[in-house]
């Protein structure tokens, strides 16, 4: 699993030096930071919007956790993947968000003494190949106060997007996909359990989960384990 040494030394970002055609180098990535800050609306405080692996290993030492609604965005796996839980030759899909729709996630408010370095890993997590576009958008806290968060929606320039995102259309291809950091059935099983575990839900994910599911009874080769992608 990631863990947060890796995002502070380079490892993280040296695993993928295979695909350094893709890569962000260390500048971009900072110049991205310091970009989106430099929009960040005035007043309040920094909220990060989780819809993915943040919800269950965010690696952050957040003030305060809060299950929130992100309005007018919707999840998808319409990112193809190449590394980490997907090769090039049997490359899987990673999680976005796109317009439209509503998405239930995690919030989580960040400050003290560990903000700039928390964001710099959050940014080095991310934006490791360039494939989002950090927005400023407003969320609804479970409490029903209103805020705006930091969150990844996905960038429909970005050379490995891919604009079919239907169950139909990938369930395959995320049963079969792995790679060093395991497979992509994995992911996909994670999200769904950390929804249900936050009492979270999504419909497109508990689908997809299903007919990924479906896919591996069929063929049990492509239910393939961590171990397996190694």
């Amino acid at each position: 699993m990631l863990t947060k040494d890796a995002l502070s030394n380079g490892l993280y970002l040296k695993s993928f030096s295979a695909l350094a055609d893709l890569v962000w180098s260390e500048e971009r990535i900072l110049e991205s930071l310091a970009n989106t800050l430099a929009r960040r609306p005035e007043g309040g405080d920094i909220w990060l919007f989780a819809y993915g692996s943040l919800i269950w290993n965010p690696l952050l030492d957040f003030v305060r956790r809060e299950a929130a609604i992100l309005t007018d965005w919707h999840r998808s796996f319409c990112l193809r993947m190449v590394a980490g839980r997907g090769s090039v030759e049997k490359p899987g899909r990673m999680l976005a968000v796109e317009p439209g729709g509503h998405t239930q996630g995690i919030a989580f408010q960040l400050g003290g003494p560990t903000l700039e370095h928390d964001l710099q890993c959050v940014w080095r997590r991310e934006m490791v190949f360039g494939s989002y576009i950090p927005v400023w958008a407003n969320i609804t806290l479970a409490n029903g106060a209103p805020v705006q968060a930091l969150v990844f929606v996905a960038d429909p320039t970005y050379a490995l997007y891919e604009r079919d995102s239907t169950i139909t259309r990938i369930a395959h291809q995320v049963a079969v996909a792995c790679g060093p950091h395991g497979s992509n059935a994995e992911y996909l099983y994670l999200l769904r359990n950390a929804l249900h575990d936050n009492g979270l839900s999504d419909g497109y994910v508990a689908a997809l989960a299903l007919e990924v599911e479906r896919c591996s009874r069929g063929c049990p080769a492509v239910a393939a384990s961590p171990s397996d992608c190694l």
